[in-house]
């Protein structure tokens, strides 16, 4: 028996450029930024005052209780507001699926680190005295999220969360993608959450020189391909999607959006936060998606970067990508779209899967905004869909996303009607 073919019927986000898919969409195609000062706690001591961050979320929109608040993470709390979308997208009849094979995979790069920060501050302002909160442990863990989310679907199938850094997310859906091809599961929820905006994140990665400081420019701080890129902006929300088996999508008269074609995973090998600088790294796992997608070079019509901001990072992938698609490369259209809703850290790979797809459904290409001046060690002639979207056909589209730790993760996404 061959490998079962995989779609995507459902799809919900929470994110800084919107708190619905349309939404999301929308602002992608209008080139928005999601940054925004930061005001959850005082930056003063900080070098970065700012963040992509999520807007107007009301947990109780999204059937979470105003009494289930203090037991769940921010991070969570995203994570069940996009699944909840992007179960009732899907059309999906709960009472006709077989629970044993729907599962929930997410992947979180940290997890519910502010829960633990609040806990750890609330301990040594009690003057050391053990108060910690009974929901500390279950609030902080990264793999509540797809928990909550099986506990209140009644998904009982395979159930975990990925951590791989910034590539958490795809693997994520990698994982759920294998799963399903391999007759493990009917159906999986897939994609990630993140709510990094607070303290020791904020704090760590300016330690580590690894985010934007341009406090004066912050709006337009999260350039890709700049000569003037400082670091990356950090984002926070979810991404969930409906990973569904085909055949039984289509015995129920499911809209699919997309099918997921391939997914490639590799290591750097290299260093802990550095990435290959030839971009050899980018380029071995873009070869292995397309390879485990049975797809040519030349079928790739768009590629989702990482596309971070940071001088070493930008340069790199690009050198993959020339690397791989030689003339090719210059018939691509490639973005970032980290310019507008930001670095999500784990999450960011499932929020750029919704922009492939998007670009996948409605033929627009979303832009890489904020560009303003060359680097010479960036070829411009390169289509890097600079400051505006653009219209085009996209059969088939990559979704890069690389880790600290040197994790490397690249989905293929191709329209529903390249094989029928």
């Amino acid at each position: 028996m061959g490998l079962k073919r995989v779609v995507v019927t459902g799809l919900g986000t929470i994110n800084p450029l919107g708190n619905t898919v349309e939404e999301f969409f929308s602002s992608l195609d209008k080139g928005v930024s999601g940054a925004e000062l930061i005001t959850s706690f005082d930056t003063s001591l900080f070098k970065t005052k700012f963040a992509c961050t999520v807007k107007n979320f009301d947990p109780s929109e999204h059937g979470i209780e105003r009494k289930e608040l203090r037991r769940i993470d921010r991070f969570a709390q995203f994570a069940m507001a996009a699944a909840a979308q992007a179960v009732k997208d899907s059309g999906l009849d709960l009472e006709k699926i077989d629970h044993d094979r729907a599962g929930v995979i997410l992947g979180s790069g940290i997890g519910g680190i502010d829960s633990l920060t609040e806990g750890i501050m609330d301990y040594c302002d009690g003057g050391c005295i053990p108060r910690f909160s009974p929901f500390l442990i279950t609030k902080m863990i990264s793999d509540m999220a797809p928990g909550l989310i099986s506990i209140r679907y009644g998904f009982a199938g395979p159930n975990y969360t990925t951590t791989s850094a910034c590539a958490s997310s795809s693997h994520a859906m990698g994982d759920a993608l294998n799963l399903i091809r391999l007759g493990k599961a009917d159906i999986i929820l897939t994609g990630g959450a993140e709510a990094p905006i607070s303290i020791p994140s904020i704090g760590g990665f300016d330690a580590s020189k690894a985010l934007s400081t341009n406090n004066d420019e912050y709006r337009t701080a999260s350039r890709p391909f700049d000569a003037t890129r400082d670091g990356f902006v950090m984002g926070e929300g979810s991404a969930v999607l409906v990973f569904e088996e085909r055949e039984h999508a289509l015995r129920r008269g499911a809209r699919i959006y997309a099918e997921v074609a391939g997914a490639g995973m590799s290591a750097d090998a290299y260093h802990i936060t550095a990435p290959l600088p030839d971009g050899s790294g980018a380029m071995k796992v873009m070869r292995l998606a397309l390879q485990d997608a049975s797809l040519a070079l030349e079928d790739v019509d768009y590629i989702n970067v990482h596309g971070t901001s940071t001088p070493l990072g930008d340069v790199a992938e690009l050198k993959g990508v020339k690397a791989l698609f030689g003339e090719h490369a210059y018939n691509l259209s490639i973005s970032s779209t980290k310019s507008m809703h930001g670095h999500l850290l784990g999450a960011a790979g499932a929020v750029e899967a919704l922009a492939c797809i998007h670009a996948i459904r409605d033929g627009i290409v979303p832009p890489t905004i904020n560009f303003s001046h060359e680097d010479p060690d960036i070829d411009y002639k390169l289509d890097l869909t600079l400051n505006k979207a653009v219209r085009k056909e996209v059969r088939a589209a990559l979704n890069n996303t690389f880790g600290f730790g040197g994790h490397n993760s690249c989905l293929v996404f191709i329209s529903p009607s390249v094989r029928k």
